[in-house]
């Protein structure tokens, strides 16, 4: 069996992970996991790319002795909306900044003021978020950075550790479509937009594919780590595209939700939807393999309540989240909800005195102890998937017969139960390593192991267990469950009218 490695970046941890596929069934094995933390640097929040590249090459020696020979190949992919800038030599002119910093503040609400949300949204397809890379170089240009100056090559995450790994510079098309700076109709940069950030057209180039060679380990890299010339090829590389390439769906019409530090709902369509509609929900349109597009919609996720259990132990005390989950169970319904999406619980620091505001000014009671805040925050997220999963009906004018959810968000039962019985409808969750699998897939169709993505999915569905959950009481949404929908509807309705 061929042996492939993927890399998987997520916002808090990475992972490094062999593939073997043979006899139509793929064999999974995590060789080396390692931390992702940002660093407060002065008034900056960085990630710490450096670290990253260190954990890479750690990856690649950990393959090597898992496997007992190289990985015929490698792939990385992470978040998105991320970057670093190289000076004319090739160097990295500053550590990459993390999205959830400050600088971006009010920069999205003066671009949408100048130009309009129908202009931005025609060109670029993409969903407002106030951390986007064109407002994250919009920022950068108000303040006259002299890094933006300087700069004649943007890399985003991937593409930066991919360079570093073989000294070549390409920009992968998956990730470049996060940027808000790629018109997907042209499928290509769109100038008009980078005039608009004020940002240099020299930084951009050609687009690769996922799949697409993207060099081998450099000469220097393998005297260091005494390893032959790898092949690195791009992957999907935004986490997210790779996710959706590995949702076990066996029918062309299906919704998933990548569910982890984010959640990522939508569905995958040919050509992307610029409609009035999905505008108006604030839906983005994401590139995907084999030249789809993922309509979807940005979710805040798990991070609220990985941020509150952070907030529990630096006060000296966290319950397991095996005893969390106990007392949540344990609490009856009908207890306080927030809007996971509101902007307020956007950024690192402490949650609960957030969520108490949230209450406070929704007329709620406040949530009571450890459990009282996790319930709130889970409840809330499986009404918002609901409230997601109706928008991306319409704007697609499509019906869905349940929802796939994928990634490691799945590993939480309860909210997997809850979602189902939000929805009224089955979820199928699995697998929970959707990223890394989606990637190696791209691996196996670019060196035609795989037909293509279809056949990829097939085979995930025939490798990984998918468990189903039906919602209590059969299809259909209980009165309980409508019940928690109409109050989380009203919540939203009253602080839209603040």
């Amino acid at each position: 069996m061929t042996t492939r490695l993927a890399f998987d970046l997520g916002a808090g941890s990475g992972r490094a992970v062999l593939g073997r596929l043979g006899s139509r069934r793929i064999e999974l094995q995590e060789v080396h996991r390692f931390p992702n933390q940002p660093v407060q640097a002065g008034p900056r929040l960085h990630w710490d790319i450096l670290r990253l590249l260190h954990e890479l090459k750690q990856g690649l020696l950990q393959a090597k002795r898992h496997a007992g020979q190289e990985p015929a190949s490698m792939a990385i992919d992470s978040w998105a909306v991320d970057f670093g800038l190289l000076g004319a030599d090739g160097e990295l002119l500053g550590n990459p900044v993390h999205y959830r910093d400050r600088r971006t503040d009010g920069v999205m609400e003066r671009l949408r003021e100048r130009h309009g949300d129908e202009w931005l949204f025609s060109r670029s397809g993409l969903q407002f978020l106030p951390f986007n890379t064109i407002y994250q170089l919009a920022a950068m240009s108000e303040q006259g950075s002299p890094q933006l100056k300087q700069a004649q090559t943007l890399l985003m995450i991937p593409d930066l550790l991919r360079y570093f790994l073989t000294g070549v510079k390409r920009q992968e098309f998956t990730n470049a479509t996060t940027t808000g700076l790629l018109n997907p109709q042209t499928r290509s940069w769109d100038n008009e937009l980078l005039k608009a950030a004020g940002v240099p057209v020299r930084l951009f180039a050609p687009l690769a594919q996922p799949g697409a060679a993207a060099g081998e380990l450099t000469e220097a890299l393998r005297g260091e780590l005494g390893l032959g010339p790898i092949e690195v090829l791009c992957a999907a590389e935004h986490d997210t595209a790779s996710a959706v390439a590995a949702v076990p769906a066996l029918e062309d019409n299906f919704a998933y939700l990548s569910c982890g530090t984010w959640s990522l709902m939508g569905t995958e369509v040919p050509e992307p939807v610029l409609s009035a509609e999905a505008l108006r929900y604030n839906f983005t349109n994401e590139g995907g393999v084999e030249g789809s597009w993922r309509l979807l919609k940005n979710i805040m996720g798990l991070w609220i309540l990985e941020e509150t259990r952070r907030e529990w132990e630096r006060e000296g005390h966290c319950p397991g989240y095996a005893e969390l989950l106990q007392e949540v169970q344990a609490l009856p319904a009908g207890g306080p909800l927030i809007d996971p999406d509101d902007s307020r619980f956007l950024h690192a620091g402490a949650m609960t005195p957030r969520i108490r505001e949230w209450c406070r000014e929704t007329g709620q009671p406040e949530p009571r102890g450890y459990g009282g805040y996790a319930r709130c925050i889970l409840e809330s997220l499986a009404l918002q998937y609901r409230y997601i999963f109706e928008q991306t009906e319409q704007a697609s004018g499509r019906r869905f017969s349940g929802l796939h959810m994928v990634g490691g968000g799945i590993q939480n039962r309860l909210l997997c139960q809850w979602t189902a019985d939000s929805l009224g409808l089955p979820v199928w969750a699995g697998p929970a390593e959707g990223s890394a699998i989606g990637n190696l897939a791209v691996q196996w169709i670019a060196a035609g192991e795989l037909s293509g993505v279809r056949e990829a999915r097939r085979v995930i569905r025939d490798s990984f267990d998918v468990e189903q959950y039906e919602p209590s009481g059969g299809t259909g949404t209980s009165a309980m469950a409508a019940e928690a929908y109409g109050r989380f509807l009203a919540l939203k309705e009253k602080m839209a009218a603040r």
